[in-house]
Order: C-alpha cells, then sequence, then structure tokens
C-alpha cells in the first residue's frame, strides 16, 4: 500500500502544518483513522460540518440533486439555488442573495458591493473600508488587506489599497478612522474567531451600527465563522440586535460542500446589476441542495439546543485547574489554558479529541448536534490534558 502521507508531501503544496492522523471515515461527531482509532471531532472542518459526518439528511439530499443536475451556469435557473435564496431571505430579513464557493469569495463580494455603492451615493473618493485589528477576512490579497493582523500581510506586499484597521471596542477610533478616510464601510467579525474567539462588546456593536446608519455608511458583518447556527442564531448580528447592511457566510452553510453567499439589505439589494460580479459555480445546485438541508433544521428548537449545549461548555471548563479563560459564544469557544494550546491539543489528540487552536487558544468548533454525551467525553479530556 502507497504511503499517503508521502505522497501527500511530495505532491501537495506545503501550505499546511497538518497534524499526523489520516482520517478515512466518520458518522456524526466521531471520525476514524486507518488504523481504526475513534475520536471525537470537536472542530467539524473548522466549523463546516454542521450537522456532523455523513449527516443522513444531508446526504440525502445531495444524492438526490446529483441524480438530477450536478452544474448548470448561471446562465439558467436552478430549484436549489433560487429556493436557498429564499430561505435565506425569509429567515434574516435580508433582500437579495448573490452566491459564491468560499467565506473569501463572500468577503469579496460584499467590499465590491460597498465600493460600488459607495461611488454611487457618494462619490468614486469615499472607497476604504474600515476592519478591526485582530480581525481575520480571508486569504486572497483583497481579504487579506482586509484582515487586520499584520503577520499575514509580510510576505505578500503590495496589498489592495483601501484598508485602515481600528481596535476592537474602541467606538470613537472607528469612527475617527471611518470618517478621516472617506469610508465606504466598516467590516467587523461580531465574534473574531482566527483572532482568539473574543466576542464583541454589544455596546460597541450597537453603537457602531447607529453611527454607520447616521452616516451612510455600510455596516458589513462577515458571517463566514459565526454564521449559520454557530452562536445559538441563525447569524451573530441578531445576538446584538442590529441589522447590517451586507452580510457574508460560508462554511457552515454547505454542511461539507463549498459554497458561499453574500446577502444584501435594502440599502444595497440593487448594488450589483448585471454584469457587475460573477461566479461559475456560485450557486451550484448540489451545494445548495445540502445547504437547504441545514438551513432548514436551523429552527428556533434547534438554535435554542445549541445554547444549551454552549451552556454545559462553559459551565464545565470554567474554573477548571489550567484553564485560565473560556471565551466566545455558542459552540464557538476559546479556551485560554496555563500549557500552550498546541501542546494540549497534541494531548487531546492522543487521548482521541480532535481540537483547533485560534493564536494562544485551544479552539472548540464541534458540530450543533453533537449528542450531550459525546460532548461530554471530550470535555473531561480537555480537561484533563489541560491540568498542569
Amino acid at each position: 500500500m502507497k504511503d499517503l502521507k508521502q505522497i501527500d508531501k511530495q505532491y501537495i503544496a506545503n501550505t499546511y502544518a497538518r497534524f499526523p492522523v489520516e482520517l478515512v471515515s466518520g458518522k456524526g461527531s466521531l471520525v476514524y483513522d486507518e488504523n481504526g482509532k475513534e475520536y471525537i471531532d470537536m472542530g467539524s472542518g473548522i466549523g463546516v460540518t454542521a450537522f456532523g459526518i455523513a449527516d443522513d439528511e444531508w446526504q440525502a439530499a445531495v444524492s438526490a440533486q446529483l441524480g438530477k443536475l450536478q452544474h448548470m451556469s448561471n446562465l439558467y435557473y436552478t430549484e436549489p439555488c433560487a429556493l436557498l435564496a429564499e430561505a435565506l431571505c425569509e429567515k434574516t430579513g435580508m433582500k437579495k442573495v448573490f452566491f459564491c464557493n468560499s467565506g473569501a469569495e463572500a468577503n469579496e463580494g460584499a467590499i465590491k458591493a460597498a465600493r460600488k455603492y459607495a461611488a454611487e451615493h457618494k462619490g468614486p473618493e469615499y472607497f476604504t473600508i474600515v476592519t478591526l485589528v485582530n480581525s481575520f477576512h480571508g486569504r486572497t490579497l483583497t481579504t487579506l488587506a482586509a484582515t487586520g493582523q499584520e503577520h499575514y500581510h509580510e510576505l505578500f506586499q503590495p496589498l489592495t489599497p483601501g484598508f485602515v484597521h481600528a481596535p476592537a471596542n474602541d467606538l470613537q477610533a472607528v469612527k475617527d478612522a471611518a470618517l478621516q478616510n472617506k469610508a465606504a464601510a466598516v467590516m467587523i467579525e461580531c465574534i473574531q474567531g482566527e483572532g482568539g474567539v473574543i466576542a464583541l462588546e454589544k455596546d460597541f456593536v450597537t453603537g457602531l451600527a447607529a453611527f454607520c446608519k447616521e452616516q451612510d455608511i455600510l455596516l458589513l458583518v462577515d458571517e463566514v465563522q459565526t454564521g449559520n447556527g454557530r452562536t445559538g442564531a441563525l447569524y451573530a448580528y441578531m445576538n446584538y440586535g442590529i441589522t447590517p447592511d451586507v452580510v457574508s457566510t460560508a462554511k457552515g452553510l454547505g454542511g461539507g460542500l463549498p459554497l458561499g453567499a453574500v446577502l444584501f439589505g435594502e440599502k444595497t439589494e440593487f448594488t450589483l446589476g448585471a454584469g457587475d460580479h460573477g461566479s461559475t459555480f456560485g450557486g451550484n445546485p448540489v451545494c445548495c441542495a445540502g445547504a437547504l438541508s441545514v438551513l432548514n433544521r436551523l429552527d428556533q428548537d434547534f438554535l435554542d439546543g445549541v445554547k444549551a449545549k454552549s451552556k454545559l461548555v462553559f459551565d464545565t471548563l470554567q474554573g477548571k485547574p489550567g484553564i485560565e479563560q473560556v471565551s466566545g459564544m455558542g459552540l464557538m469557544v476559546g479556551i485560554l489554558t496555563e500549557k500552550p494550546a498546541a501542546d494540549v491539543v497534541k494531548a487531546c489528540m492522543e487521548q482521541g479529541v480532535l481540537c483547533l487552536t485560534a493564536k494562544n487558544k485551544v479552539r472548540l468548533l464541534p458540530a450543533l448536534n453533537i449528542p450531550d454525551e459525546v460532548l461530554k467525553k471530550a470535555l473531561d479530556v480537555i480537561i484533563g490534558c489541560a491540568a498542569v
């Protein structure tokens, strides 16, 4: 048998520091390596497999669509694309949707729309996008420029111009940056995921929304990681009681297939016209069929269940030996440990629990429907591995 790890090393670009585990199968929140060892998956593909591995309903929806039409270009109508857009708008109150393939592409679409809106309504000099220090918005040159973490910028200069970064939770600093730089928009993550799983303060978010409305500066909310039920609300901004002008999302929406979406509110619904933007694979019928099976199950009862599981996580972890802080919201959790986070993750993996990191924290993004008994078992392992 060929050595898969050696083939990977020889033929795949060295952009990932992979864990030394080959995963071959799974069901729900359990996955298995090539030797049959069982792991509890507390990362869900970095927040993607919202209903776990090989979810029956998701599989059925995807398989049924595969037997009908796997792809057509956006020159034609397809049912899953239209129905998914309808469901997204009805559940959020947004007005129109543009489909793409990833979170970075969704953020690119939001940025393009913001610049076009500002150019048409205020003048072409209004093009700057204000983002927050410690943010993460993607790995294209433009979304890297939007990302407020300098170490991501170092090797890829010059980045796309027109982005400035202001401190999170400092409303005056954001206002000053927006007014001084003739901002088209302010772009935020309600919870800074890659930045350490840090939720923004509610007063800051509501104050920012009021300021943007007053100044006719668009408010863009990046819901790539926080969206689709992850925080116990359908989208994280709903926890803050605000209404964005544009929402970008991806990850959990497709349930395991690549799908991103840009949702436009009343102010921006007609900003992009024919020819202004496009995507060959955006709105792919198989991806949209899978997404419909995910979105249609994210009702209030299910979201209340996510909140209950979140309470279980926070109550179980807080105050345990070796754990200094637990942050985040819903099932998007950051754990600051006395030991280096990488050491804790390695120890957990050896004991059959797969976790992630975010900066100096252990990060948990389990499936939204992870059974409580499986969740408790994983938390016990994490507590043991974090203990000094």
